[in-house]
């Protein structure tokens, strides 16, 4: 996001202080998109909800982040979640970006992969197909299953900009393309031997065997790669209910919230 965008992003506050004093909230704010970091924004919404009981947020299952632009750009609804930053073309057409949270890009295995890491080039070497054994890279006697995202997914994306070795990595023809994050994680939770990645939650640690990556754990200073969730707007059609849970999220318990889930706090 530029200064600007930033800058009009946070002018909301003063409105928002406006709208508190004379405007009963009601009703359902829908927020359609990536299903990158959801449990963080729906703890976010629940917290909210707590607060303003006439209100409930509601989080559908995954359009993915472009999914989330074609809503709100049509209208069809007022807020979006992504996990990506806008293209000028969108902004060009109004809308508006309030980021919420870095979310570590993690890499993580089927529960029965007893493994506590794997280095860069290790990994590489998995998603490239040239390691198709965990027993080659210190686990079980078991055939590595690659889960990968399609090629326009964000998670992706970072990956490529970030993780070692990934930037021309050509993934393994012998994998599965998982659509969406939830996919991705109960694929990987269901099929011995698999591996996928994903955002980093702390609830995603109850489902897989969350590995470390040079010896660095997702949560770590020094890990690599991270996806940054946002929620989009358009200044013009955004309700006050929705304008209210942007400037929420932003806030000092909200950030509580997703540093307990294990997101940390974006950089403007």
């Amino acid at each position: 996001m530029n200064c600007a965008t930033y800058a009009r992003a946070v002018s909301l506050g003063p409105l928002l202080l406006a709208i508190t004093a004379t405007h009963a909230w009601s009703g359902e704010i829908t927020i359609p998109g990536t299903g990158d970091g959801v449990e963080m924004l729906r703890a976010i919404g629940t917290a909210f909800a707590g607060e303003m009981p006439t209100v409930t947020v509601t989080l559908p299952p995954s359009i993915g982040s472009g999914g989330a632009v074609v809503s709100v750009a049509s209208d069809r609804e007022v807020i979006g979640r992504v996990a990506r930053s806008l293209s000028d073309s969108e902004r060009a057409q109004g809308l508006m970006l309030s980021p919420v949270v870095k979310v570590p890009s993690a890499f993580f295995t089927h529960p029965g992969v007893r493994m506590g890491g794997l280095t860069s080039a290790q990994l590489a070497g998995i998603y490239a197909g040239a390691i198709s054994n965990w027993q080659d890279v210190g686990g079980p006697d078991m055939r590595i299953k690659v889960v990968r995202r399609e090629d326009g997914d964000s998670t992706l994306g970072v990956l490529r900009n970030s993780m070692p070795g990934w930037k021309d990595l050509v993934i393994t023809a012998k994998s599965k393309t998982a659509l969406t994050t939830q996919e991705a994680v109960e694929t990987v939770r269901s099929v011995e031997g698999a591996i996928g990645f994903g955002p980093y939650s702390a609830l995603l640690r109850d489902a897989v065997n969350v590995l470390k990556i040079d010896d660095r754990a997702p949560t770590e200073p020094a890990y690599p790669s991270a996806v940054t969730i946002g929620l989009i707007y358009k200044p013009q059609t955004v309700s006050a209910e929705a304008s209210a849970f942007i400037r929420y999220s932003t806030g000092e318990k909200a950030q509580r919230i997703v540093g307990s889930l294990g997101g940390v706090a974006p950089t403007p």
